[in-house]
Parts: C-alpha cells; structure tokens; sequence
C-alpha cells in the first residue's frame, strides 16, 4: 500500500481527533436526558477507542508507517484522554456529584501528570539519542483500563444499584490511577538510564 500523508491509519488517527470534540459537546449537552445522554457519548468514545486501537495495528501489518502518523496518533492519544478525563471532571460537577469529583480530580492529576512526565522524557531521550522505548504491556494495560474506566464512569447512572453507591465507578478510578502510575514507574526505569544528568 501507498504512503501518503492521508492512508488509512492517519485518516483514523484526524477522525479520533474530530470524534473528541462531539463526544465531550454530547457528554455535557445531553446530561439531562435520561438514558441516552449516557448511551450517545459512551457509544462516541468506544467508537474514539476503536480508531486508537486500530491505527498502530494497520500501519504496522500494511508498513504505513509515515512521519505524519508518528506526529498525529500520539498528538491524538493525548487529545482523547485529557479532554475526556477533564469532560468527565466537569460532567460530574455538573450533575452534583461533587464527592465522586473530588476523588476523580485526583485521578486526573495522576493521568496528566504521567502524560506530561512520559512525553517529555521521550522527546528529550529521543532527540539526543534516537532511543524510541517501545510501548510496554504496562502501557497497555493503562491504555485498556483508562478506556474501560471512562466508559463505567459515563454508563454508571443508568445501572440500577451501582447508579447510587458509584461503587463501580471508584472501583475503575482505582484501577486507573494505579494502571497509570505504575505504568509512569515502568517507563521512567527504561528512559532515565538513557539521560546523563551531567549534561
């Protein structure tokens, strides 16, 4: 297959960018309505998911792999879990659950903060050395579970039971920071060795 700036893995890389925006306006607008205001943003994410899972695997198996990919999938990556993260925060405020925020927000630290510490590490090891760490089975499975948790947080309303304690919904946050954490952990073992603090 070809490699032009628009194959099909970047094409699905722009369209997780365009998706992030309608599912945060559907998660915010449609709160009110019962059911769907759930369903609607829920669908949109997984479907944002979906792309996220399917570019890498395409452009490894055809070899379209381009400079343009390397910028805009992680340029995408980040897009869809800050926004989404930072949505939800909002969205939870906005519903009242100001308790089941506060615990989130802290959450959402720990995810922001291991974005930031993992992309500058990789830029800096990258830029001097040419190192690339490969993404870990750590880094996956935070991946899984950042996705799995945004989607229990926005269904949980509309789960008899669960739709009051929000037990689910801080069980995923647990696992969520703590995927994350130690999946941040995993990746400062493997760059910092590549960094000479004397320079």
């Amino acid at each position: 297959m070809k490699k032009t700036a628009l194959n099909v893995p970047n094409t699905l890389s722009l369209i997780r960018c365009l998706l992030v925006p309608v599912f945060v306006a559907s998660l915010l607008l449609m709160r009110d309505i019962p059911i769907w205001g759930c369903i609607v943003p829920a669908v949109i994410y997984i479907i944002t998911g979906l792309t996220d899972m399917l570019d890498g695997k395409i452009a490894r198996k055809y070899n379209l792999v381009t400079d343009f990919g390397k910028f805009i999938d992680p340029l995408a990556d980040k897009f869809m879990v800050l926004s989404s993260m930072i949505a939800i925060l909002v969205w939870m405020l906005l519903l009242g659950n100001t308790t089941l925020a506060l615990v989130f927000v802290w959450v959402v630290l720990v995810i922001l903060l291991r974005e930031l510490g993992v992309t500058s590490l990789r830029l800096v090891v990258a830029g001097k050395s040419g190192i690339v760490v490969a993404a870990s089975m750590l880094g996956k499975i935070k991946t899984v579970s950042q996705m799995a948790g945004t989607v229990v947080l926005i269904i949980e309303p509309i789960i008899p039971f669960f739709c009051e304690n929000h037990i689910l919904s801080y069980v995923m946050m647990a696992i969520m920071a703590f995927t994350t954490l130690f999946s941040g952990i995993d990746y400062l073992k493997a760059y910092l060795p590549h960094i000479d603090s004397n320079k």
